[in-house]
């Protein structure tokens, strides 16, 4: 008997994410699913062994990682997911040394589900914001400190 699709969704964040049960990715995955939007630019992860990869890259970076699901939404076959993303980071899987940083990031996820199992994904995530926030990357200056220098 198969989840329905809100469960299935939520099951996905706490199981794969919060608790990295990778067997869960599996039972709730197509094993040829793909994954929209996790890499840089448009790239796609093909298989369930593709997003395994993503995903200790991340946890290992982030062990401490937390995605709460703030709401959800079905429409037939797709489901979405707004999310809030916290953890420290305390590992280089996101190609960085571990700056020991706290992160907080939003994102929204949609996946369509065919016969219980998500097929396809598509993920939008604050990846600038993540990388400021660890020290990757520069933050720009503050909009209203840039009007005041311009006279505004």
């Amino acid at each position: 008997m198969s989840i329905d699709s809100r469960t299935l969704l939520r099951r996905w964040f706490e199981e794969v994410w919060n608790q990295g049960r990778e067997e869960t990715v599996d039972e709730l995955s197509a094993a040829d699913a793909v994954a929209h939007g996790l890499g840089e630019g448009s790239e796609q992860e093909h298989s369930a062994a593709d997003f395994k990869v993503f995903l200790r890259n991340m946890r290992s970076a982030l062990p401490d990682l937390r995605i709460h699901v703030a709401d959800t939404i079905v429409d037939g076959s797709k489901a979405v997911a707004r999310l809030t993303v916290e953890g420290t980071h305390r590992g280089e899987g996101l190609g960085v040394p571990a700056s020991g940083r706290r992160v907080n990031i939003s994102g929204i996820v949609i996946v369509r589900i065919e016969n219980g199992k998500i097929v396809e994904a598509w993920n939008s995530w604050d990846q600038l914001g993540l990388l400021q926030q660890v020290g990757a990357i520069g933050k720009p200056p503050r909009s209203d400190r840039f009007l005041a220098q311009r006279g505004a």
